[in-house]
């Protein structure tokens, strides 16, 4: 897992990869779906793959298995603009699968397949290469690979290298079924804490993070943990940013739900985008929220992701619409 960091990546991303498996039949259970489209999934790579659109030289730090799946996980990454160099080949386990229902506008079951284990959890701290960590613009981490070892020695291995940069960002990103309990999630994240600069998530996963599910409580949390700007995803109320001097909240964009999945990661690549052009936090959000925005309204997550042009556009539109 040691590939030439030269120049230095915009975005280097750690965590899940694997295959999505979606319906081609919007509101029917998974026992009548007839047919299913096949693409690349998994939190970090979906982000990774988002900030790659935008423009910005990406890569991921993950596991697939020796299998056919593992080798379609590679490829589409790097169909998809993403350096694949950092993908290790697990022989013990497979390639996660992962299916979902459809249901619009807002129930969308997930169905993971990662028992007893997955390629991206297996991820080891003497596998990682540091220089391109530590190099890296932007680091984006999820809370998901601190949930088994040798991931999470990985991902402290990582940060402590890192030194907590500028641009180390944490995705709170808390899914029950890949923990013990909450409690045990809650010590990991709050450790975890102590090493990055952003933190994001929604307001359940905020209350993992710090007990707290209102958003200017939850942020001020985290600010008071030493995270310099935290972003409290509100669902229909829009989106709060806020740092020591200043605090935003942005309105959501409304658009007609296919498929709610991929939104928040189409936001983590554009608030990354964002975040390296140093845009004020306003326009970040704005971008961000538009991003999500659009890939809800698409069926598939990675291939989804939309473009610069597409993002501002809409962005544009909800601004003028704001300022009415």
């Amino acid at each position: 897992m040691t590939a030439s960091s030269t120049p230095p990546h915009d975005v280097l991303a750690i965590g899940r990869s694997g295959v999505d498996v979606y319906p081609l039949q919007v509101g029917v259970g998974l026992e009548d779906v007839e047919s299913f489209g096949k693409f690349l999934g998994g939190s970090a790579a979906n982000v990774a793959v988002a900030a790659a659109r935008l423009g910005n030289r990406s890569a991921l730090i993950s596991g697939v298995g020796d299998d056919p799946f593992g080798r379609f996980v590679r490829a589409e990454l790097a169909r998809l603009g993403v350096d694949n160099s950092y993908v290790s080949t697990h022989a013990q386990y497979p390639t996660p699968v992962t299916f979902c229902e459809i249901f619009p506008p807002d129930d969308f079951p997930l169905y993971f397949y990662r028992k007893p284990s997955a390629p991206d959890l297996q991820i080891r701290a003497d596998e990682l290469d540091l220089a391109a960590v530590r190099a890296a613009r932007l680091y984006w981490s999820t809370v998901t690979g601190l949930s088994k070892e040798p991931s999470r020695g990985a991902h402290f291995a990582a940060w402590e290298a890192r030194g907590r940069a500028p641009l180390t960002v944490l995705d709170l990103d808390y899914r029950p079924m890949f923990w013990a309990s909450a409690a045990e999630a809650t010590t990991q994240v709050q450790r975890a804490l102590q090493f990055v600069t952003v933190a994001v998530g929604n307001r359940e996963e905020c209350e993992i993070a710090v007990g707290e599910t209102e958003p200017d409580k939850a942020a001020d949390a985290l600010l008071d943990l030493g995270v310099e700007l935290a972003i409290v995803k509100q669902g229909p109320r829009g989106v709060l940013g806020k740092t020591k001097h200043e605090a935003v909240t942005v309105a959501p964009n409304e658009v007609d739900v296919v498929n709610g999945l991929g939104a928040g990661d189409a936001f983590g690549g554009s608030l990354i985008h964002g975040l390296l052009r140093d845009w004020p936090l306003d326009k970040t959000l704005r971008h961000a929220n538009a991003a999500g925005a659009i890939v809800a309204s698409r069926l598939e997550c990675s291939t989804a992701m939309p473009t610069a042009d597409e993002v501002a556009a809409l962005a544009g539109t909800a601004a003028e619409a704001a300022n009415a």
